[in-house]
């Protein structure tokens, strides 16, 4: 009797757990579905901008992203580049040198994006003055347009922070395409869903866009890997808005493989418990004055994180018919209600007949990690790497 009690209990609480992750997913899924800006006014102002690239290792894609920003409609004489190449090939490093931007070649001990970057500010030269710095990573792509958007997003926000539209490049792999599923999500919950509620947008790695006073002082306080994280935590306490552009894309390529999608989430989930960690002690402090912004960003770091959610989700409901056959229906229901959240979240343009198959394939992801060295883990890796 004692077993099914431990049974019992075990599964209803891991059950509300989840459900207060899909609940919270939910309301914001809701929100998302509703336009949060109108057409961006025309700015008369032209700001004088900062492209900070962060580059580690790979060069060519370093390359093409500097190959766009230089594309751009904007003046040129408003905008420069810095390419921070950290560890990048020789070559690469030679035909980035022909480019009309700033070079810099650290020799870190230990690299970090947040170091990159304190390196950058630190030489960019006196007597230049910025309005806005705006950070990309290696591999992003963006249109001529870019930098006239975020010009006329920046006059009409009237706030210190914007994050961009994020969206993936290539869909080829079933890692690649769930990263593409996910990445939309992520824009339609935890970007334009907050925005529309009146809450700041969540901040990502890559094309965001700070007020270059304050990005200059506050890149400084960072020393982590995890400079977004602690940047958008300074944001939050410093009561500064981040809001949110659906219409002012930054094209990525994913990583198509199963055991780099693993490791990259392995590196958000301890990013995330250090996140936690650090921030935690504000909580009261943010109930105490109201400060729904720093509540919400606490709240939503101390949910699960999808991919382990779906797969709790999907191992209950297989598992708990072996012990109950009563206990798994709770599991399947909850199961259809966060495709259903899913497929509110996720663009059109994603939504087609491989979309829930994507979905059930993410055990056989965590599994193929967990069995790496093994014979049949690497058949997992090649199932899963096969292109789509």
């Amino acid at each position: 009797m004692e077993f099914w009690n431990i049974i019992y209990y075990s599964d209803l609480s891991l059950f509300v757990f989840v459900c207060l992750t899909v609940t919270y997913m939910g309301i914001f899924a809701f929100a998302s579905m509703f336009s949060q800006h109108q057409e961006t006014p025309k700015s008369r102002k032209e700001n004088r901008f900062i492209i900070l690239i962060p580059a580690y290792k790979n060069g060519a894609s370093a390359e093409q992203t500097v190959s766009s920003i230089l594309g751009q409609s904007y003046p040129m004489r408003l905008f420069d580049v810095t390419l921070i190449a950290d560890q990048l090939d020789e070559m690469s490093k030679f035909r980035l040198a022909q480019q009309p931007i700033t070079l810099i070649t650290p020799n870190f001990a230990k690299s970090s994006r947040s170091k990159s970057l304190q390196l950058a500010i630190n030489n960019l030269p006196q007597f230049k003055l910025y309005d806005i710095a705006v950070v990309l990573n290696p591999g992003s792509i963006v249109e001529p347009d870019f930098l006239s958007q975020l010009n006329d997003a920046y006059e009409a926000a009237g706030t210190k922070a914007i994050q961009c539209h994020m969206v993936s490049q290539n869909r080829d792999t079933i890692p690649a395409r769930l990263s593409a599923i996910f990445e939309e999500i992520n824009n339609s919950i935890f970007r334009r869903g907050h925005v529309v509620l009146g809450l700041s947008s969540a901040s990502s790695s890559s094309a965001m866009v700070f007020d270059f006073n304050w990005f200059k002082e506050n890149i400084m306080a960072t020393k982590s890997s995890w400079d977004d994280k602690e940047l958008e935590a300074l944001l939050l306490r410093q009561h500064i808005f981040v809001d949110y552009f659906d219409d002012i894309m930054v094209f990525s390529e994913k990583t198509r493989r199963a055991e780099d999608f693993n490791r990259q989430r392995r590196r958000w989930l301890y990013s995330h418990l250090r996140t936690i960690l650090h921030n935690i002690r504000f909580l009261p402090g943010a109930i105490l004055t109201r400060h729904y912004d720093l509540i919400d960003k606490i709240i939503q770091w101390t949910l699960l994180p999808r991919m382990i959610m779906m797969a709790i989700i999907i191992v209950m409901g297989v598992l708990m018919p072996l012990f109950a056959f009563t206990l798994a229906f709770k599991w399947w229901l909850l199961f259809a209600i966060v495709l259903f959240i899913f497929a509110l979240a996720t663009p059109n343009y994603l939504v087609d007949d491989k979309w829930d198959r994507t979905f059930f394939l993410i055990p056989v992801i965590f599994l193929a990690a967990i069995l790496s060295k093994t014979r049949f883990g690497q058949r997992l890796k090649t199932i899963t790497n096969k292109k789509i």
